[in-house]
């Protein structure tokens, strides 16, 4: 019952509501879901799919993720689940809570299914969702965490503050998205160069070692669609040499090709890209990953779906699980059951 009244009255009413702004959508939505505080099963088995995976050593019920970005803050740990989501990533989250770059910076662009973020890691910071885990404990899906820079560290110090957000979300991740692709965080990227991210995850995997009660949890390298292939192979011998558990292919992209019409005037607006124009080069990456590593390294495929074919089509080319982030905010939680139907029992 509540993801219909979401499909069919709550989000076209917020739309309605709040058309110049779809960051007032998004909060809206977030605050709505996070009244939910249990998983009904009558919900769950509308939109969920049983469809268990194991991968990195983290058993899913089924393939299909919710992005980071989204649930920045873990408000609506709950809903997830309920609204079929087998795993759910929050963040991106800081050690320092910071309010993010200034408004406007999340634009949609309906003619295009795509939508522009220039958001900037806008979170309350590594111990506020560490306090709010301790308290209203994990979803009944394996969490992730992504974590992030401080938009204030200057870049040398970087990897003691991505460890100190280790060390606090440490008791409560499934597995840990290091974010070192966000194109809104100056210079972030500059961290997938090769003696960067090799000093990062060097740092990284020894702080999860020192804290592991047993297998340390898996961490994984979030990249960027704009990466040319020879960066790629650079990055991917970077994260074998450091036991990195897997990556997730990918984030928002600085092109703005596929865009026309009044897409292509908003489209010159800064920020990252992402939904249907993202689509094609998301499925490369994953192709290329999975092809250069020989499917040695699972890839979370994430860009672009939206729609089952799109999901199967990102699982054809290498990816073990999917991720939703545009897609299901243009569509909503029928896009989570379309694809967990599309693939069940896809292999």
């Amino acid at each position: 019952m509540a993801g219909v009244l979401f499909e069919k009255l709550i989000r076209p009413v917020l739309y309605r509501l709040s058309a110049d702004d779809p960051e007032v959508v998004h909060e809206r939505t977030v605050r709505a879901l996070s009244l939910l505080r249990g998983t009904p099963e009558v919900l769950r088995r509308r939109y969920a799919a049983d469809d268990p995976e194991t991968v990195f050593g983290v058993r899913f019920p089924n393939r299909v993720g919710l992005a980071a970005g989204m649930d920045k803050d873990g408000r609506a740990l709950r809903a997830w689940p309920a609204l079929g989501f087998g795993f759910v990533e929050v963040g991106t989250v800081t050690r320092l809570a910071q309010p993010g770059n200034p408004r406007p910076r999340l634009f949609a662009l309906t003619d295009s299914d795509a939508v522009i973020n220039r958001m900037g890691f806008n979170n309350a910071g590594a111990e506020a969702l560490a306090a709010k885990l301790a308290e209203r404990g994990k979803p009944p899906v394996p969490l992730g965490v992504s974590i992030g820079k401080s938009k204030v560290v200057p870049l040398e110090e970087a990897v003691e503050d991505y460890r100190s957000s280790l060390r606090t979300l440490y008791p409560y991740a499934d597995y840990f998205a290091v974010n070192v692709s966000s194109p809104n965080t100056p210079n972030l990227r500059a961290l997938q160069d090769k003696s960067a991210l090799a000093e990062l995850l060097s740092e990284l995997r020894a702080t999860s070692a020192s804290l592991a009660q047993g297998t340390p949890t898996p961490l994984l390298v979030k990249v960027a669609p704009d990466l040319t292939d020879s960066a790629l192979a650079e990055l991917l011998e970077v994260c074998g040499e450091h036991g990195v558990a897997g990556l997730i292919a990918t984030n928002t992209t600085l092109s703005r090709e596929g865009l026309t019409g009044r897409d292509a005037l908003v489209g010159k607006e800064t920020g990252g890209l992402s939904g249907r124009p993202l689509t094609a080069r998301a499925r490369e990456v994953v192709r290329f990953v999975h092809k250069h590593t020989e499917g040695r390294l699972p890839v979370i495929g994430v860009g672009g779906i939206l729609g089952g074919t799109d999901a199967r089509e990102m699982i054809d080319a290498g990816a073990s699980l999917v991720q939703l982030y545009t897609g299901f905010a243009l569509k909503g939680p029928g896009l989570v059951r379309e694809v967990n139907r599309s693939l069940a029992g896809w292999r």
